[in-house]
């Protein structure tokens, strides 16, 4: 599961990347939003990240300091901070994905960068149920994982993470007809890679 982050150990970091006269003390209300909103969208970035890097410990760690660099918006109005945590996560992805492919190919170009193992523990206490979860998580991940990253980012957006195209457009840094024609080849790729499990 993922740690929660403790805003008060984290004011320090914080305080080092914004600018002083952006820096306010939270009241208490935003403070315990921004702590409801963090908690409230965890699992689901986790599963995002998990997707767009196939490691566990990788996704963890971006998470995180999605969630940490958070924290230096929670005087921002709430409506503006699904798309732009979405957008905060995106980039830590991809930088994690560039410092990857740099390692393998400079460092080390035999590694298998494909561990794919996940942890299916909380997935349920009905064996049968819980073996037919971890199948069609494991066939629709494969699918997702099998689109460019582009088209991925926006199915997971705009359909699992229901934001709309002009919020989704935001967290991608493109424009709302960009999201769509990701959308509709990432939905026209995905039906004929899961025809046969319909």
């Amino acid at each position: 599961m993922l740690q929660r982050v403790n805003a008060d150990a984290d004011d320090t970091a914080v305080a080092a990347t914004v600018p002083v006269a952006t820096i306010r003390e939270p009241t208490t209300l935003e403070a315990a939003s921004m702590e409801q909103f963090l908690a409230g969208i965890g699992t689901r970035a986790f599963r995002f990240a998990e997707l767009g890097l196939r490691q566990r410990d990788d996704a963890l760690d971006a998470v995180q300091d999605a969630m940490t660099k958070m924290l230096a918006y929670r005087g921002r109005p709430p409506g503006e901070w699904t798309p732009l945590f979405w957008s905060i996560l995106r980039s830590r992805i991809i930088d994690v994905q560039r410092r990857r492919v740099f390692r393998l190919r400079w460092l080390s170009p035999q590694s298998d960068a494909n561990d794919n193992t996940i942890d299916w523990a909380d997935a349920g206490p009905d064996p049968a149920r819980k073996h037919d979860g971890r199948e069609a998580y494991s066939r629709i991940a494969e699918a997702l994982r099998a689109l460019p990253g582009r088209q991925r980012e926006a199915f997971t957006l705009r359909v699992l993470e229901e934001l709309d195209v002009t919020a989704t457009a935001r967290a991608m840094g493109c424009s709302e007809g960009s999201v769509k024609t990701h959308l509709s080849r990432a939905r026209a790729a995905l039906q004929r890679q899961l025809e046969e499990f319909r």
